[in-house]
């Protein structure tokens, strides 16, 4: 499929992307509601979001939760034949954490950039090793079986279907787009957008980020 088909497909999917995975991502907070009022902006109550998971890295090495545990993780799900969205994200991510070193390097350095693959059927441990070279060199890029992306997925409350293109020869997978930030300890602390721009990024990590509370400080 062409790249130009790519881009215009995804760009219909859109809209559906933002309001359908958001709207599912409320949908699944039972009891304990939590209101995003902007793409930068505090959430309130006790957001229903992370738990175990057991994963590949693209370096090949068993992955799980307890090995992120002491370091605060900016979580994003996404994949690597994704036209725009997903370079755009990852491209703001790494773009914060410069940003953030340039002033607070103890910050930046105590958060780990994570990308973690809803096309488990493409996305190999080399195309992942390939795709996340193009980014912050701490990102660390996770794939797994179709069950072991569904369980994490469910528990970072994260939306993602495969859309068959026109001529039915390829897919593309529309999917929510929003990049949880994680403490030490694994509980959510707050969330971002795929319109949060790098500065808005980093100003966010700097409010909430605290290099005491990481491992080894």
């Amino acid at each position: 499929m062409s790249t130009k088909l790519r881009v215009l497909l995804i760009s219909g999917l859109g809209v559906l992307l933002v309001a359908g995975g958001l709207g599912l991502w409320f949908a699944l907070q039972p009891g304990k509601p939590t209101q995003i009022v902007s793409s930068s902006a505090s959430s309130s109550g006790t957001a229903l979001i992370g738990g175990p998971f057991s994963l590949t890295d693209h370096q090949g090495t068993a992955r799980s939760e307890a090995d992120f545990r002491g370091r605060y993780m900016l979580i994003f799900f996404g994949y690597t034949y994704c036209p725009d969205i997903c370079p755009t994200t990852l491209s703001t991510v790494t773009q914060g954490l410069d940003i953030l070193a340039e002033s607070e390097a103890a910050k930046a350095a105590a958060v780990t950039p994570v990308f973690v693959s809803v096309d488990p059927e493409r996305d190999t441990v080399e195309a992942l090793a390939d795709y996340v070279s193009h980014f912050h060199p701490a990102m660390v890029a996770m794939t797994g079986s179709d069950e072991q992306v569904k369980q994490v997925a469910k528990a970072y409350r994260a939306f993602y279907k495969k859309v068959p293109t026109e001529d039915g020869e390829d897919y593309l997978v529309d999917h929510s787009a929003i990049i949880y930030l994680m403490g030490p300890d694994g509980t959510y602390l707050h969330h971002f957008t795929h319109v949060t721009t790098a500065e808005e990024m980093a100003a966010g990590l700097s409010e909430r980020v605290d290099p005491a509370l990481t491992a080894g400080s």
